[in-house]
């Protein structure tokens, strides 16, 4: 051992303190990197049967629309990717649309949304969708009150009806804490190839996290039915929320399994209804006078 605390490490002197934090971090490195694998492989068999999946929804020509909504950073379009990754291109979209143009202004509200809707045997996956109005628009002031109450009032039977006419709607919220947004966020800044995700919307997120979750509250309470129900997906963690958004998705379609040794149940930890979100935000603001999802 040398004086100062320090150890002779191939020649260079290093403080045992600075040792042991380097340590940490490649021990830390090498867990996550073995968590990574790991979840990938259990990922796997889950997209072969999105493929089977696909295929019985293309047989018995049905459309589904899958909704992916939730706050900035949550995973969503690393999700949708992983559910994509091996699926029949010919047979799927995903539709991520920009803000309204002055034409679509004048228009009925969900017109956008219902021109991307699906063909027979065709899944269209939403990366936001007409909950823009209802979340973003909402926050932000985009809309005016009425054309938020209109929204809120009719969506419910907007939805029934695609339903009813034969179509299988899922509806997915990722929810993420207030400090992982921050950190991913922070990556997004400093990492040139994340950059562009970065978005002045998202960088007032932070400042406005309290509204978007009264705004959350106020959507499950009113929009998640009996025939449309949310369904919440915990993303603190990336892996854990793709792996089971991947088996709520395989659950909601009854087509014929092909590996019956896979463990189709999502996890209670990081799969939950949208009805329970409810119960917990309101159990939370009767403890802590406010909402903290």
């Amino acid at each position: 051992m040398q004086e100062n605390n320090s150890v002779d490490i191939n020649g260079k002197k290093m403080k045992i303190d600075e040792l042991v934090t380097r340590y940490k971090e490649m021990e830390l490195a090498e867990r996550e990197r073995k968590a990574r694998k790991s979840a990938k492989d259990q990922l796997k068999p889950l997209q072969a049967e999105l493929i089977l999946l696909q295929k019985h929804l293309e047989d018995i020509n049905r459309r589904m629309i899958i909704v992916f909504e939730g706050r900035d950073a949550a995973g969503k379009g690393g999700t949708i990717r992983r559910v994509t990754r091996f699926m029949n291109e010919k047979h799927y979209r995903i539709v991520a649309l920009g803000k309204p143009t002055e034409e679509q202004r004048t228009q009925w509200y969900y017109q956008k949304y219902v021109s991307q809707f699906p063909r027979g045997g065709e899944i269209v996956l939403f990366d936001r969708s007409w909950y823009n109005r209802a979340m973003v628009e909402r926050v932000f002031g985009f809309c005016t009150e009425n054309e938020y109450e209109n929204f809120m009032n009719g969506v419910a039977g907007f939805e029934r009806d695609l339903v009813r006419n034969d179509t299988i709607l899922l509806k997915l919220y990722f929810s993420v804490t207030k400090e992982e947004q921050a950190r991913r966020f922070e990556l997004r800044r400093t990492d040139p190839l994340k950059q562009w995700k970065l978005s002045e919307v998202d960088l007032q997120a932070q400042d406005r996290w309290d509204e978007f979750t009264d705004v959350k509250h106020e959507m499950l309470k009113r929009t998640s039915t009996i025939d449309c129900p949310w369904t919440i997906i915990r993303s603190n963690n990336k892996d854990a929320a793709r792996l089971n958004a991947v088996k709520v998705i395989l659950n909601a379609v009854e087509y014929q399994r092909k590996d019956n040794s896979i463990d189709y149940v999502p996890d209670p930890k990081i799969v939950i209804s949208g009805a329970r979100e409810l119960e917990l935000m309101e159990a939370q603001k009767i403890e802590r006078g406010s909402f903290k999802a």
